[in-house]
C-alpha cells in the first residue's frame, strides 16, 4: 500500500452532503471517494490541456490592424436599456410575472 499523507481540507456543506452518499454508494470511505476524485481529475483530458496558442492574439491583432488599414469599420452596438428589459422579459419572465401578479 502506498504511504499515506494526511491532509485537512475545508468543504462546503452541499459538498459534505455529496462526498457522505457517495462514500455510502460505492462502499468506500470518504477519504477513497477523495483519492479517486484526485486521480480522475489529474489524468483527465481537461487536466493535460495543451498551453493556449501563443500566436493567437497576435493573429487577432494582425488582423484587426488590416481591417483598418484597409477601411473597415464595424459598427457599434446601440441599445437601450429599456429595449433589453423588455426583450428579457418576453423569453423568459413576462408570463411567469404575471401569473404571481394574479
Amino acid at each position: 500500500m502506498t504511504q499515506m499523507i494526511r491532509k485537512q481540507i475545508y468543504i462546503g456543506r452541499s459538498q459534505q452532503t455529496l462526498l457522505a452518499r457517495l462514500a455510502k454508494t460505492w462502499n468506500v470511505s470518504e477519504a477513497e471517494v477523495i483519492r479517486l476524485a484526485i486521480e480522475r481529475e489529474a489524468t483527465s483530458s481537461l487536466a493535460q490541456r495543451q498551453a493556449p496558442d501563443a500566436t493567437a492574439l497576435d493573429e487577432l491583432i494582425q488582423a484587426a490592424l488590416q481591417r483598418r488599414e484597409a477601411g473597415i469599420a464595424g459598427q457599434p452596438l446601440q441599445w437601450r436599456r429599456e429595449e433589453a428589459y423588455a426583450e428579457r422579459l418576453d423569453r423568459y419572465g413576462r408570463q411567469s410575472a404575471q401569473e404571481e401578479a394574479k
